[in-house]
């Protein structure tokens, strides 16, 4: 599957840049969507255009069922497809549960689970008359593990609750030749979280080190690629052994 059409949510920072810039040296045709980071979303485009691909940013908010609907038939639009599908949006915050409020718990679950049932029934009608497709969303490296989370609770149901939708889509959509798979990452270095939290957290990494996008990208072009067609369903751990 090379020069693909991708949209990838999150698209214009950390995880989402990197790889929406590995496909742009494919020379595929990248939608990123982005709901604040305007100038960081132009650049990303630039920066795509740049290594042989081609960029279109979108402002969408995706927790918004007729947004995430329209940004698909938006794409579809320009490129006429969508082979990929990356959902990298995901806001998150550490607070304790008994401090929570009802709009920041349902922001955990609007932001991080709710975009990719929307974008999935949209995206989905297109690759399976293709009989073609991949889905890739992005859970957390311990999610599976089903462990209390009195500081992230929210956010942590809600990446759990990826991996069971990520099976399900799978299960739902093989028969057309698409994949859906999700990738846990553990520590990683994108830019959001600052170097000295990240120093912190290098004694819990069995590994011994942080991981970098790069470990990331590398496994996104994997599970988009030919090698990976009877991969679906799977998680897969970017993590050095931590939360496991």
């Amino acid at each position: 599957m090379n020069q693909h059409v991708a949209l990838i949510t999150g698209g214009a920072k950390g995880i989402g840049r990197g790889i929406a810039l590995d496909l742009a040296a494919q020379q595929s045709k990248i939608a990123i969507c982005y709901r604040t980071s305007e100038a960081a979303a132009q650049q990303t485009v630039q920066e795509i255009n740049q290594r042989g691909g081609q960029g279109l940013a979108v402002r969408c908010d995706v927790s918004d069922p007729a947004a995430a609907k329209a940004l698909v038939s938006q794409v579809e639009h320009e490129w006429g497809q969508i082979d990929v599908l990356i959902n990298g949006a995901g806001p998150y915050h550490r607070i304790n549960l008994f401090d929570e409020t009802v709009a920041g718990w349902n922001e955990m679950f609007d932001g991080n689970l709710h975009p990719i049932f929307y974008l999935a029934q949209a995206v989905a009608p297109g690759m399976k008359s293709r009989k073609a497709g991949r889905i890739i969303s992005f859970s957390m490296a311990n999610a599976d593990q089903m462990e209390a989370q009195p500081d992230v609770t929210g956010h942590y149901i809600a990446k759990a609750g990826v991996l069971i939708l990520t099976r399900t889509l799978a299960k739902l959509l093989a028969p057309y030749g698409i994949t859906v798979n999700a990738i846990s990452p553990g520590f990683i270095d994108s830019g959001s979280t600052p170097p000295q939290e990240l120093a912190a957290m290098t004694k819990r990494i069995p590994a011994g080190y942080i991981g970098t996008v790069d470990d990331t990208i590398a496994a996104v072009r994997y599970l988009i690629s030919q090698e990976a067609r009877y991969v679906n369903g799977a998680n897969i751990q970017i993590s050095g052994a931590w939360g496991i």
